[in-house]
């Protein structure tokens, strides 16, 4: 992928002070990635270990999802970001997304003027009841173009007028595949709750990724960044292809990105993820998908400590955790599993630092940072780790 040496990207909401979720914007590109190179390596430390040449990125349109924050009034809303007094600040040509995305947020805007939609006001004084009702939107966009939005409010107040419009919005747009009403009550800064509720016959947005497609539900976690991701996903098979496991163990599947992408004849891999729409989300890619080999998803906790005789038996386990890593107690039943190797792909190279340190009888012995995240210090780090042998 060769993105490297790409210009600084313009932003008038940068240069204005409005929006910084972009910290790194005035950096140039290779500078960018040659800090994020150097401060993993000095986090991880292990110099004896190959680093590949990193995976780079597009510097701008490369985000699938956007997270808007919907303010404003339901005649002239803003999506986008809030300002420190609570005002909306419209980021529809934010130039991170996706074209697919970018060309979807005007339409919105208009269908939530149509709708008569009243923004929920934050800022105001106004009792809970009365602040209104729609607090974001989240658009995802496909490979092939299509989308999913999901419209979050504060109750299903507005479900009706949103059914009655939801024929001009697909006219509109007519590569939305999934539409939803996600329920968030709460008085908080929590961005989704926990009722969702779908609109369209179809509930998951398909993502093709060379031969694998994998389904989102509407709240299943996938990376923002479908090329690197992809190209994430690449590597995991090339260096699992060169040590020919038999068993492996994916531990946080998700909706199945590794497991499905190292399915391979003779081998067995279990998928181990908490969340149950992800578990059917990687069900349903595997029942399409064909694939080779013996495939099987579970739900469970990662950490809970149930696993230990799948991991033991297994030839390698991948793990793909959360921002704030796998954490001792997941370490210590890893370490004590005596699996010969480790796959550990890291969006927080400072936890993943954390996590190597509780390792004793493992070493890394290959890396390759992938700019998941470009203007942001935040990159995505795959670490293969071998365990010793005893003498």
């Amino acid at each position: 992928m060769g993105h490297a040496g790409l210009a600084v990207l313009d932003c008038a909401h940068f240069d204005a002070g409005e929006c910084r979720s972009c910290t790194w914007l005035g950096r140039g590109y290779d500078d960018q990635l040659a800090t994020k190179q150097a401060t993993t390596r000095a986090l991880v430390g292990a110099t004896a270990m190959v680093w590949e040449e990193p995976v780079t990125s597009r510097h701008a349109a490369f985000r699938n999802k956007a997270k808007m924050v919907v303010a404003g009034s339901a005649a002239a809303p803003t999506l986008g970001i809030l300002d420190p007094r609570g005002l909306g600040v419209d980021l529809r040509d934010c130039g991170l997304h996706i074209p697919v995305v970018t060309d979807a947020l005007p339409v919105l805007a208009a269908f939530v003027a149509r709708a008569d939609l009243t923004p929920y006001d934050v800022a105001g004084d106004l009792p809970v009841g009365q602040r209104g009702e729609l607090k974001h939107l989240l658009v995802t966009g496909s490979p092939d173009g299509e989308l999913m939005v999901r419209i979050v409010v504060r109750s299903r107040s507005t479900e009706a007028r949103i059914r009655k419009h939801l024929p001009w919005l697909r006219a509109e747009l007519p590569h939305l595949r999934v539409l939803t009403l996600n329920v968030q009550p709460e008085h908080s800064a929590v961005l989704e709750g926990e009722q969702e509720i779908v609109l369209t016959g179809q509930d998951t947005l398909p993502m093709r990724l060379g031969a694998i497609t994998l389904h989102l539900r509407p709240r299943s976690f996938f990376q923002t960044n479908t090329e690197v991701a992809a190209a994430l996903y690449r590597a995991a098979v090339d260096w699992t292809a060169e040590l020919a496991p038999q068993r492996v163990v994916d531990l946080y599947c998700g909706v199945g990105g590794f497991a499905l992408h190292l399915a391979a004849p003779g081998r067995t891999v279990t998928g181990i993820e908490i969340s149950a729409d992800a578990i059917a989300s990687a069900e349903r890619s595997h029942d399409e998908a064909g694939l080779p080999g013996e495939i099987g998803f579970a739900v469970g906790d990662a950490t809970a400590p149930g696993h230990a005789e799948l991991l033991s038996e297994a030839d390698l386990v991948v793990v793909n955790p959360p921002r704030r890593g796998l954490g001792h107690e997941l370490a210590r039943r890893l370490e004590e599993s005596g699996v010969p190797h480790l796959l550990y792909s890291s969006c927080n190279p400072e936890t993943l630092a954390r996590d190597l340190a509780d390792f004793a009888s493992y070493t890394p012995v290959r890396g390759r940072l992938l700019d998941m995240f470009p203007q942001t210090p935040h990159a995505e780090v795959l670490v293969l780790l071998e365990r010793q042998r005893s003498e």
